[in-house]
């Protein structure tokens, strides 16, 4: 039996591992569960799985939570130390699904004791990557990412040389408008933008899936989790979703990684590595697929990508800084604020505005990424 903490455990994510868990209930010990708030849930699900500690972010939701549990035995905690706190407790295995820079600590936390870590928060590697990955070789930590993408390319790199790869290809749905000329991009909507044709996904990552902005920072995850160079990951739009990510080697064999649209597949492979397990998700029938297409990205009509590239070579900041100005224009394109469009162009606009010290510690990314705030916050307000 392993241990397991699952940080995040009521977002999709978080529910996706708790579902494959709960089918090989004998084989896993749940350490901790999080939420942010969720407080109802949260408990039940702390008392189905016998949890030893069930933590939410917003304190405020501590009372709602500690009458949840009451008579259950199970510890109750609120604040962003208590997430910090579970995270520290030291399971088998670390679930790391919080979003946003909320889950920077509680990740640093996990990583500290040198456990391993299924990895489903971007921040950590797009804003904290050189800070995270120091500390993942300094404590003897395992990272398994659980990004449809990055698992993808890690199962294709299974026991081969970084030396050998010619290519890390990245693939991409395309989002909602992949289709869509520019007047229909400019005039797109909120709940447009989150109508994800394939992917089943809360709004804001809907949204950086149809702006492409998720590809890239996707591609700055890729960077510091396959060190290959930036000259050797490359991203293709495949709208089907079947394809989750490719390797080409340098003898000319291209190795990918196929699946069902469903999160649950690449968890598995990450909770059961370097072993597989059983998953609920149906066979991959290709023949009633039919057709696989693919076609390169148009960074004219969907500039994101080449936004984040360049900030994956500028380095340092950068990528915290266009993560944090992304997620403020995000949040105000779906308050109806800004135009969709004006997400990327904000991003570059705080960009252009300066990027602070490389950061040396997770306090300068955490500073980084709130003064990118304050600039974007700044710029709504001049809008």
């Amino acid at each position: 039996m392993r241990s397991i903490s699952v940080l995040g455990a009521t977002g999709s994510v978080g529910a996706s591992t708790l579902d494959l868990i709960r089918r090989e209930r004998d084989k896993w010990r749940v350490v901790a569960l999080t939420a942010n708030c969720s407080a109802v849930e949260l408990a039940r699900l702390a008392r189905e799985f016998d949890a030893q500690v069930a933590g939410v972010g917003d304190e405020a939701c501590l009372p709602e939570l500690r009458d949840a549990l009451a008579g259950s035995g199970i510890e109750a905690a609120g604040g962003a130390q208590a997430l910090v706190d579970a995270a520290a407790r030291g399971a088998d295995m670390t679930v790391a699904a919080i979003v946003g820079c909320a889950g920077l600590a509680p990740t640093m936390a996990a990583i500290e004791q040198g456990g391993t870590i299924a990895l489903a928060n971007k921040e950590a590697l797009v804003s904290a990557g050189e800070v995270m990955t120091a500390a993942v070789a300094r404590h003897g930590a395992t990272l398994l990412p659980v990004d449809s993408e990055h698992n993808a390319i890690f199962q294709c790199l299974h026991g081969e040389d970084l030396a050998d790869v010619r290519w890390i290809t990245l693939t991409a749905s395309g989002g909602p408008f992949r289709d869509c000329g520019r007047a229909e991009i400019e005039a797109a909507t909120p709940a447009q933008a989150v109508a994800h044709p394939n992917w089943d996904m809360g709004a804001k990552i809907s949204v950086d899936s149809a702006t492409m902005m998720n590809k890239g920072l996707e591609f700055i995850e890729a960077y510091h989790l396959f060190p290959v160079g930036l000259d050797r990951l490359r991203i293709i739009v495949h709208p089907q979703s079947i394809v989750h990510s490719m390797v080409e080697y340098r003898d000319g064999s291209t190795l990918a990684q196929l699946g069902p649209s469903d999160m649950r597949v690449p968890i598995a492979s990450a909770l059961a590595w370097p072993r597989r397990m059983d998953t609920p998700c149906a066979p991959l029938d290709l023949a009633a697929i039919g057709t696989l297409t693919f076609r390169a990205p148009d960074e004219v009509l969907f500039p994101a990508t080449r936004v984040a590239r360049e900030c994956a070579q500028a380095g340092g900041a950068a990528p915290a800084v266009l993560n944090a100005a992304n997620e403020v224009a995000v949040a105000a394109f779906l308050a109806g604020k800004i135009g969709f469009t004006h997400i990327v162009a904000q991003c570059e606009e705080v960009l252009a505005r300066g990027i602070p010290p490389a950061p040396a510690s997770l306090e300068d990314v955490i500073s980084a990424d709130a003064e990118a705030r304050r600039q974007a916050e700044g710029l709504l307000l001049r809008a």
